[in-house]
């Protein structure tokens, strides 16, 4: 079963190579979706996986890359939409 999540992540987010950390991390869990930056600061990604892998990257958003400050994650739920990779949007 696919589950589909939008997720708002807060702090410093941006310029620490969190889009291409993501990137590695969904691939590395199989999960399919987007990654990008918004104009607010924050980064938004919408991602699509089995239960297990949704939780994995969920933690790992928790604390994301080395260089980044995670105040706050907040996780929306969808309806998955059948992404086939995982890219990350400019």
């Amino acid at each position: 079963m696919k589950i589909n999540k939008r997720i708002k992540v807060s702090g410093k987010v941006q310029g620490v190579f969190f889009r291409n950390s993501a990137q590695q991390k969904a691939l590395e869990f199989g999960i399919k979706g987007w990654v990008r930056n918004e104009s607010d600061g924050t980064v938004l990604m919408e991602i699509e996986g089995g239960p297990d892998a949704i939780l994995k990257m969920e933690n790992w958003l928790r604390q994301g890359p080395p260089l980044a400050k995670i105040q706050s994650i907040e996780i929306f739920e969808g309806d998955p939409l059948g992404h086939t990779g995982f890219i990350i949007l400019k």
